[in-house]
């Protein structure tokens, strides 16, 4: 008997996306009476909304029956309204879905094919691949899947994270289903509770947080990632499950360092310096300390290349130092309230560093 799925999807702004997103949605080979769409829009002032009313309009005899769409009256973020929508989601499994993907008809038959088979599959990963709009003319919806964007995180003893087989060409190497370190953020799949079981609590009278809440933009999902190993749940990466992303910052990747640069300016300068923030509260909060001693030449020598370069050419992202050193008061809080409950040893963590 298939399960219940929720898909909940947040968009600000979404236009140029939202209709083909929606379009895969609708085009999923999986009974509608057993998908529970749920669609969080924070506060978007193009035409997003009318898009979304038209689309639900033309449904018909296809009309999603569990489906609500919820407009906020201001920009919170995406994992921010993930985790609204999280809250009222019924399904056994939650799809996180970015607006700029697009899901392959079979990707919940084939995802289901893989969560059901073991009650410690905390999340699964796609094989996500590129695409680009113009690809999508008249919304015939044809992908191609050459190059691909990400078949999930792994992680170097550095502690630098990187989307697996970004960029490549995809000639199979990647075809084999195996656990990996981390699902990234654009369309994972999660067992419900596996992802409630993620919420920590530094206030007792609080109601915590799955999601960071001092994040905003950018590491979320490594954060995710993380802890949900510590916490011993599985993070597959299934290659018959396929999507396509459109990642806008980072579409090039390779060159080096004039690359490198290149694409960094792609990103605007608040997210940049939102994206070094994050990365060392992440580290805070879920990396064992006998760890980091081993791997202290790799963390330090890289920690220092990245300085060098910030020092000269994106000063201004070093204006998050200030805000680093005044919140690891809170982010050692949340670190003991992680540590209290992990469940994988640090032999068990360093196994993923390569």
């Amino acid at each position: 008997m298939s399960s219940r799925i929720s898909i909940n999807l947040v968009v600000f702004n979404g236009e140029k996306y939202i209709r083909h997103c929606l379009d895969s949605i609708k085009n999923l080979n999986y009974p509608h009476d057993l998908i529970e769409l749920n669609i969080w829009d924070n506060n978007s002032t193009d035409g997003t909304k009318k898009i979304i009313k038209d689309w639900q309009l033309e449904l018909g005899e296809l009309a999603f029956v569990n489906s609500q769409v919820i407009e906020n009256s201001q920009n919170i973020g995406m994992w921010a309204g993930q985790e609204k929508l999280f809250e009222i989601s019924a399904g056994k499994y939650v799809v996180v879905l970015s607006v700029d993907v697009i899901l392959d008809k079979n990707f919940l038959l084939e995802a289901m094919g893989v969560m059901e088979v073991s009650a410690d599959i905390g999340a699964l990963q796609a094989k996500v691949y590129r695409f680009d709009l113009d690809q999508l003319k008249g919304r015939n919806l044809r992908l191609g899947t050459d190059v691909i964007d990400t078949c999930g995180f792994k992680i170097f003893k550095s502690r630098r994270i990187v989307n697996i087989g970004h960029g490549e060409k995809d000639t199979g190497q990647y075809n084999t289903q195996k656990e990996i370190f981390g699902v990234e953020g654009a369309v994972p799949v999660f067992r419900k509770e596996a992802f409630a079981s993620l919420r920590i609590k530094i206030n007792p009278s609080g109601a915590g947080e799955i999601f960071d809440h001092d994040f905003f933009w950018y590491a979320e999902d490594l954060d995710i990632a993380w802890r949900m190993n510590l916490f011993g749940w599985k993070q597959i990466y299934a290659p018959r499950v396929l999507a396509w992303h459109d990642r806008q910052t980072t579409k090039s990747l390779s060159g080096g360092f004039t690359e490198f640069r290149k694409s960094r300016q792609q990103i605007p300068l608040n997210k940049r310096r939102l994206e070094w923030k994050n990365l060392r509260f992440t580290m805070i909060k879920n990396e064992y300390i006998i760890n980091c001693l081993k791997d202290f030449f790799y963390i330090a020598k890289r920690e220092l290349t990245m300085l060098a370069y910030l020092l000269i050419y994106e000063p201004a992202v070093l204006s998050e130092v200030s805000v680093v050193l005044k919140n690891i008061p809170k982010m050692l809080k949340k670190r003991n309230a992680i540590m209290r409950r992990a469940v994988a040893a640090p032999a068990r963590m360093r196994e993923w560093y390569e």
